[in-house]
């Protein structure tokens, strides 16, 4: 089975839309087999690895971002609640959003993320969920020291020992 971890709105909706993935009836076809394990705003223990849930906000739907340690992944966004803002202070690694300049009223802009870079202070940050209308090396070349674009590949060493 392939492990599951959503909010329990996140499943139902899941449920609704692809069905067939959750019953468990024979079928002459083959389909994904899920293990479902709902979470609400308390923390969650994933192979070992406890994962903090942060609320954020998708436009005027509510959505999760992650911290595990000093690394915090939070994207498809357009808000972080304040209260989010707390659980993501004292970071190693950070990705945003950072969908493109003009606004989006689900998504976060690149001038929206360099905000929360700025003051959660990261030691590092690395902008994903990126539009084509972003020139990768040049829109990267702009960015302040230990803000970068990411791209299909990235590794990043994690804890406070490691260097990019």
């Amino acid at each position: 089975d392939i492990p599951l971890y959503a909010s329990r709105h996140t499943l139902d909706v899941l449920r609704t839309s692809f069905n067939y993935v959750f019953d468990h009836r024979p079928t002459q076809s083959t389909r994904p087999h899920v293990a479902s394990h709902a979470f609400e705003d308390g923390p969650i223990s994933v192979e070992g690895v406890d994962i903090e849930p942060i609320v954020a906000c998708h436009g005027k739907i509510t959505v999760y971002g992650f911290r595990f340690g000093d690394c915090a992944y939070l994207t498809d966004h357009s808000e972080i609640p304040p209260e989010s803002m707390k659980k993501l202070q004292n970071l190693d690694v950070l990705f945003l959003e950072a969908l493109r300049h003009k606004p989006h009223p689900m998504h976060s802009t690149v001038e929206q993320s360099l905000k929360t870079v700025e003051i959660l202070k990261p030691r590092r940050a690395f902008f994903t969920h990126i539009s084509h209308d972003l020139g990768h090396a040049a829109v990267d070349g702009r960015l302040p020291d230990g803000v970068h674009l990411a791209y299909d590949g990235l590794e990043i060493p994690i804890g406070r020992s490691s260097r990019l």
